[in-house]
């Protein structure tokens, strides 16, 4: 557990003893549905994944348990770094439609009305 005045680690990797690599609960602390959801779907996109699932423990709390099982012996930690990734990814595409939108519209107020 972390002191006063430490900073507690925003990821913790929890796994059972004797459990391989490919079946991991990650505990996300700030986090709440908001990306649990997204990087659910994202991760279950991967055909490599068998389960991917989080939960809230408490609404009070703000942190999931986020848990990935995977097929073939992959490690569980992989598909979490892709779907971060993708999710990265689609999130900096609508940021960039957004604010190219933004400045097209802006342009056309500047313009005088004919």
């Amino acid at each position: 557990m972390a002191e006063e005045g430490e900073k507690k680690p925003v990821l913790e990797m929890v796994q059972a003893d004797g459990a391989d690599d490919g079946c991991v609960t990650f505990v996300m602390h700030n986090e709440d549905h908001t990306l649990g959801n997204a990087l659910r779907y994202m991760i279950m996109k991967n055909p490599d994944v068998e389960f991917c699932g989080y939960t809230i423990t408490h609404p009070s709390e703000s942190k999931i348990n986020f848990r990935i099982q995977t097929r073939g012996g992959i490690p569980a930690v992989e598909p979490l770094q892709n779907g971060l990734n993708e999710l990265h990814e689609v999130c900096q595409h609508v940021l960039n439609t957004f604010q190219a939108r933004v400045n097209e519209f802006k342009e056309a107020q500047e313009k005088p009305m004919e």
